[in-house]
């Protein structure tokens, strides 16, 4: 199996857990809250981790510009990710999210030229078909399929927004390594979170309160909830980035949107969430699509 499945599915399995985490916590203090904390905890772990690897942070005035961008456009796939998953549910958000990893397939394709073997082809086919298959309900048939909760539209643009980091991001990588580049990418992103989060409780404009709305905190222990979610999607990001910095992106970003799974599983089993035949049907897709992709 090529390295950068393996890591992609490491990213994945963290990823569907920070899926559960984050919707748990987004639906206690709103996904602003939520995107703070997360950025603020990957941003303190990745610091941590460049100071006790000695670890260089020198990179050229393009490569940094190239990754602060990079992070604006990560805040805004993951302000609408954590916003769908607020609204839920979870087990269709999530795999809807995943089909950002066909879009990176077809990125990688067209803008950094990568190829495809013509097994691999079908197999990044059919886990893309699969993602599909999970946002959407076939009541009345397939002239009247349509998406399923209002999530979705946030989970929409969740997934293009990650394909085009995922692509974008891998450029600095492969200049300057992958923990400078996650850095500066998550700086960006942390502290334009802190000034959107701190203008919204400030100002308070109307658009913004589905952002901060949260419910009731039964327990101060759910503010444990928070920082494991930054946790979870450090591990995850890690993982992401070194696939991306050794391997091919398309390999990296198709199998990371494996995550879904996961969070499904938790969603369905420890939740008590339902799935319809059609989105039971969509992850069997998902699975053999991945399975085909890492046949030799």
């Amino acid at each position: 199996m090529p390295s950068g499945l393996l890591y992609g599915l490491a990213a994945a399995f963290a990823g569907g857990f920070t899926d559960v985490a984050g919707a748990l916590s987004g639906r206690r203090f709103g996904s602003l809250a939520v995107l703070v904390a997360t950025s603020l905890t990957g941003l303190v772990l990745l610091s941590a981790l460049a100071l006790l690897t000695g670890t260089p942070l020198a990179m050229s005035p393009r490569t940094a510009l190239e990754a602060a961008l990079c992070g604006v456009i990560a805040n805004i796939a993951y302000l609408a990710f954590f916003t769908a998953l607020r609204m839920g549910p979870i087990s269709v958000v999530s795999p809807t999210v995943a089909a950002y990893g066909g879009l990176t397939v077809v990125l990688a394709v067209l803008v950094r030229e990568e190829t495809l073997t013509p097994t691999q082809a079908l197999g990044a086919a059919i886990a893309t078909a699969g993602v599909v298959m999970t946002g959407l309900v076939f009541d009345g048939g397939v002239r009247n399929a349509r998406l399923v909760g209002p999530g979705v539209w946030f989970a929409i643009v969740a997934l293009v927004s990650f394909a085009i980091v995922t692509v974008w991001i891998a450029g600095p990588i492969r200049d300057a390594g992958w923990l400078p580049v996650a850095i500066v990418s998550r700086g960006s992103n942390a502290l334009l979170a802190t000034v959107m989060l701190a203008a919204a409780l400030v100002f308070r404009p109307p658009f913004a309160a589905p952002l901060l709305r949260g419910g009731k905190m039964r327990s101060r222990r759910w503010l444990l909830v928070l920082p494991l979610t930054g946790l979870l999607d450090a591990a995850g990001m890690v993982a992401f980035a070194i696939g991306l910095e050794q391997s091919l992106v398309w390999a990296v970003g198709l199998a990371s949107s494996f995550g879904p799974v996961v969070a499904v599983i938790v969603a369905v089993g420890v939740m008590g969430e339902r799935l319809r035949p059609a989105q039971w049907l969509g992850l069997a897709g998902i699975a053999a699509g991945l399975v085909t992709v890492g046949l030799p």
